[in-house]
């Protein structure tokens, strides 16, 4: 009985030994490192994306991929027809902080999305992001 519990104390210390061995701290720092560098960039959406979904809607927005799909400061951009010219579409932006029911933020269902991308900085869309702000 005894040579069991002894036997057992050494493959404890052992197990013990090759946990705290330095590739285990290493490997920790490492993990810990590269979560502090790509937590924000996972945790929030630095630059504006576009995301297209099934329904033919288009959402403009800073998106972030974790823990879920989401999209803040978004824009629904709705098209209208032209007054005089019926030919003719309009393009408006309209924020969502400004419905009914004025969401901070939106939470994407991924089985909608048709693409999503990033905003171009020079496009048309993102110069009325800037003077609606």
């Amino acid at each position: 009985m005894r040579q069991g519990i002894y036997t057992l104390y050494f493959m404890n210390t052992s197990l013990i030994k090759k946990v705290l061995s330095p590739y285990f701290f290493v490997g920790l720092f490492v993990v810990v490192l590269l979560l502090i560098v790509l937590w924000p960039m996972l945790r929030t959406g630095g630059s504006q994306s576009v995301v297209y979904f099934s329904t033919g809607e288009l959402y403009v927005g800073k998106l972030s991929f974790f823990p879920q799909l989401r999209l803040t400061d978004a824009y629904l951009l709705v098209t209208t027809k032209g007054g005089e010219d019926p030919s003719a579409t309009n393009f408006q932006l309209a924020p969502l902080r400004d419905a009914l029911w004025a969401p901070r933020e939106v939470y994407l269902n991924r089985d909608q999305i048709i693409f999503y991308g990033p905003l171009d900085p020079q496009s048309k869309v993102a110069e009325a992001l800037r003077s609606a702000q």
